[in-house]
């Protein structure tokens, strides 16, 4: 397989059949152009240490910020490490209070800083706002910013959501789990219009899927049923048959355009983000392991037609989910 562009140098190294180039998102969960990713070690197994944090910033800045709120803005935005919400997926609103409502302009500020720096660079953070827009959460003090467990004195999380996204970083504290949880992003327009900032990620998919031969499309696709939406879209399955194609049926040409899925899919995030990814599926058997579907059944009236071929397309191993709604 011809060598490309890393994202992620941090992975160089690691044997190339099992380099993910790694799952941030573009179309799914409760939303059409969002995707949700869970990589974690769920499966008993041999594991590489896990890459540490390398580039420490945002999480610098979370302890920066906690450092200044007061006892009344901790109640409202801190919570114990091992809260329910920290692993949760909220794909429509601010977790619990809105920005504006809570922090003071200083510590938005300091917000948007940490934001940015959980991003790739700017394009990924234009990415992640959708152009500004956030969505229909129209604004930045609209979305959520939260806080679990203590920043100052051990493990802590911390987490910002919006509309059609939740994004977080844990400086490792999770040990096990790329992005520190289940992350998820996406657009309103469909992920097949070019007005949704992620459908780049969609056209490189599709070129995957067009290198196919017949009987490896018959074997990708799924006619009946589709994932769906929210946390049971994402739980992973301990010894089940996963669906599509499995990476290792695939020419290398093909594999190739597969890896360029996932590059493009990591784009957004800072690069470590995508290393704990790799590490993750290597431990769990490497992309040998790895299923690719595309599912055909319509969801909510949402029409599939030859431009707009399916509902969802998902990346699939032993160690994380990717799961995409495209209509």
């Amino acid at each position: 397989m011809k060598d490309f562009t890393s994202p992620c140098p941090e992975c160089d190294g690691l044997d190339r059949r099992d380099f993910v180039r790694t799952l941030a998102v573009g179309g799914a969960a409760l939303a059409a152009g969002g995707t949700a990713l869970l990589p974690r070690v769920a499966i008993a197994g041999e594991r590489g240490p896990m890459p540490r944090v390398v580039n420490t910033v945002a999480e610098d800045l979370v302890k920066e910020l906690y450092a200044t709120l007061d006892a009344d803005q901790k109640k409202a935005v801190v919570k114990p490490w091992d809260h329910p919400a920290r692993k949760s997926v909220n794909p429509n609103k601010a977790l619990d209070k809105k920005i504006g409502a809570v922090y003071t302009k200083p510590q938005q500020e300091l917000l948007e800083r940490i934001v940015r720096a959980i991003a790739s660079d700017d394009k990924g953070w234009h990415q992640i706002t959708r152009n500004g827009t956030w969505d229909a959460t129209k604004s930045f003090d609209n979305c959520g910013a939260d806080i679990f467990g203590d920043p100052a004195n051990g493990k802590f999380a911390f987490e910002f959501t919006g509309h059609h996204l939740t994004v977080r970083c844990d400086g490792d504290s999770e040990e096990g789990a790329a992005f520190g949880g289940p992350i998820y992003y996406g657009h309103s327009p469909n992920g097949y219009n070019p007005a949704n900032v992620f459908a780049y990620q969609t056209r490189q998919v599709m070129k995957a899927y067009d290198a196919l031969d017949e009987k490896q499309r018959k074997a990708a696709t799924v006619a009946v049923g589709t994932p769906g939406e929210g946390a049971k879209s994402i739980q992973l399955k301990k010894d089940a048959r996963l669906p599509g194609i499995a990476f290792a049926e695939l020419t290398k040409d093909q594999q190739e355009l597969v890896e360029h899925v996932m590059k493009a899919v990591l784009s957004p995030f800072r690069q470590q983000d995508g290393a704990e990814v790799v590490s993750i599926i290597k431990a769990m058997g490497g992309m040998e392991k790895v299923h690719l579907a595309f599912y055909t059944e319509e969801w909510e009236n949402a029409k599939t037609n030859e431009k707009q071929p399916w509902s969802f397309w998902r990346l699939e191993g032993p160690g994380f989910v990717w799961n995409f709604r495209v209509l």
